[in-house]
């Protein structure tokens, strides 16, 4: 019997599911100012990916690097949805306000 699709789907299943709260706990604690941590994270996991010779590993180290590339747009998506009152905001973080754009 061979395992690797079902070792390989639940290793997306479970690392997509795992990037939602960390999303969310990066947007409320750094905002979206923390996107080039989740790009560093995508290319060093890539990276690895290029380099193990196992296959279902190098496949899980792919998903692993595209979620935190998804994740960059999910910060974006995430600052939306606290605007939107659907998640809490950060009251340690400065409030943007249009006073603080420079016209």
């Amino acid at each position: 019997m061979n395992w690797s699709g079902i070792i390989l789907g639940a290793s997306a299943f479970l690392l997509i599911g795992v990037f939602h709260p960390i999303v969310v706990k990066a947007e409320y604690h750094w905002g979206k100012g923390c996107w080039w941590l989740f790009a560093l994270a995508g290319l060093a996991a890539c990276a690895a990916s290029f380099m193990v010779a196992d296959v279902i590993m190098a496949s899980i180290l792919g998903v692993l690097g595209f979620s935190c590339f998804w994740s960059i747009f999910e910060l974006y998506e995430q600052e939306k949805r606290v605007r939107k009152g659907w998640f809490p905001e950060n009251p340690a973080r400065k409030k943007k306000s249009d006073d603080d754009v420079v016209k």
